[in-house]
C-alpha cells in the first residue's frame, strides 16, 4: 500500500507539532508507508515508527538519526493523521535505519 497524504490531511494541531518537533510531511508519509507498528498507540489509535538518517544539528546539537512516530486513526477507509513525535539520537533500538 502506498499512502499519499494531501495538504488537507495536515490539520493545525498536526502542523504545529510538526514544526515544534522538526518533522516534514515526507517523513510522516515514509513512517506510514515504511515504518513498523508503534507499540505505544492508545486504544482505537494506530501508530507507525521509522528511524531515518539525520546527520544534522537540531537545537544546537548534532544527531546521526531521527526517530519519527506518527499516530493516526482510520475513518471511512482513510488514514487521519493525529499527531507526530520525534526523537533525535543514534542507535535506536528495535529497528534499522531506512
Amino acid at each position: 500500500m502506498n499512502i499519499r497524504l494531501v495538504p488537507e490531511d495536515f490539520h493545525l494541531h498536526l502542523r504545529a507539532r510538526m514544526q515544534q518537533r522538526g518533522v516534514t510531511e515526507q517523513e510522516i508519509e515514509r513512517a506510514l508507508n515504511e515504518g513498523r507498528e508503534a507499540t505505544d498507540a492508545k486504544s482505537g489509535t494506530f501508530g507507525k515508527v521509522i528511524i531515518l538518517p539525520y546527520r544534522a544539528e537540531w537545537e544546537g546539537k548534532f544527531y546521526e538519526q531521527k526517530e519519527v512516530t506518527t499516530y493516526y486513526k482510520i475513518k471511512d477507509g482513510r488514514i487521519v493523521p493525529l499527531t507526530v513525535k520525534a526523537r533525535y539520537g543514534q542507535d535506536f533500538e528495535g529497528e534499522e535505519e531506512t
